[in-house]
């Protein structure tokens, strides 16, 4: 794994790593030329409603329009009524890939990208790839999109999240599952899993009401509640993960910097080698256990 090691005192039982690797499908994507007067109208329009980057939004809509002036016109309403963008457009970009979002699943966080490229990084040869509490599939469509021919495999238990992974992993040649957690694997994996993405929730309960408006009305409480203190899933899956992992194995899943000890424990008490990796260019901290 590339970066260094900070502050490496021989009493620190879990290492953070810290990365300055480039973005992982930091690449931007080409959008389609529109007239500069719809464009400068849109912007406007969005900036009024309180749209940050309301210039880039625009292109976004205007390309997903694809000169329908009355698909622009709905997409604008719905965007500045408070629709998350990507909902709007039907589509997020995430490790260079569109992936297909619609309502009612989690849309994928561009900070994840970081997890995508610490599993590369340490299994770039991986051949069983699982993206547990998938909701889009975007996790291990880029994970397989880079691996090329893996036998991938992802999970939810929201049925919602399950049709809209389909989408997104079909032409990958991935097989999505819905079930609660490792319940929805077939069991001829356990013991063969070479990267186990597991993009848990780990928001705590009481600070749900917290989070901007774009998650918390129009994502699924499902996949963002961790329990009392966010990590009720992520010590489910610590302590099941030792018994799909193969050999040499690792799963890797988010955290917050609150967080990140007593997920580090969780991982450790399972009975994996556990660190934590940082990425400084992003908000973004991933927890990584490895199969002993």
């Amino acid at each position: 794994m590339s970066g260094r090691v900070l502050s490496p005192r021989s009493d620190t039982v879990h290492p953070e790593r810290v990365t300055t690797r480039a973005p992982f499908g930091s690449r931007k994507a080409r959008l389609l030329p529109h007239r500069s007067d719809t464009r400068d109208a849109v912007a406007a329009t969005l900036r009024a409603a309180g749209c940050v980057f309301a210039e880039d939004e625009a292109d976004m809509i205007l390309a997903a329009a694809d000169g329908d002036p009355d698909a622009v016109d709905h997409m604008v309403t719905r965007r500045a009524a408070g629709l998350p963008l990507e909902l709007v457009v039907g589509w997020a970009e995430f490790g260079g890939r569109r992936i297909h979002v619609e309502p009612g699943v989690f849309v994928p966080r561009r900070r994840t990208e970081f997890l995508v490229e610490e599993a590369l990084a340490l299994a770039p040869d991986a051949s069983v790839v699982v993206d547990l509490c998938c909701g889009s599939g975007a996790v291990g469509a880029a994970l397989a999109a880079a691996l090329g021919a893996v036998d991938l495999h992802a999970a939810d238990i929201d049925p919602a999240a399950v049709r809209c992974a389909r989408r997104n992993v079909a032409s990958l040649g991935g097989r999505v599952h819905q079930g609660d957690l490792f319940d929805a694997l077939p069991a001829r994996l356990r013991g063969r899993v070479d990267l186990l993405a597991a993009n848990v929730p780990y928001v705590p309960s009481d600070e749900i009401a917290l989070l901007p408006a774009e998650a918390r009305d129009h994502e699924p409480r499902a996949a963002l509640d961790g329990g009392v203190d966010g990590l009720d899933i992520l010590r489910r899956v610590a302590a099941e993960a030792p018994e799909w992992l193969a050999p040499g194995g690792h799963v890797l899943t988010e955290t917050s910097p609150h967080q990140a000890r007593a997920a580090l424990s969780a991982f450790t008490e399972a009975g994996l080698d556990a660190h934590l990796a940082v990425c400084q260019e992003r908000p973004a901290r991933v927890v990584i256990g490895t199969r002993r």
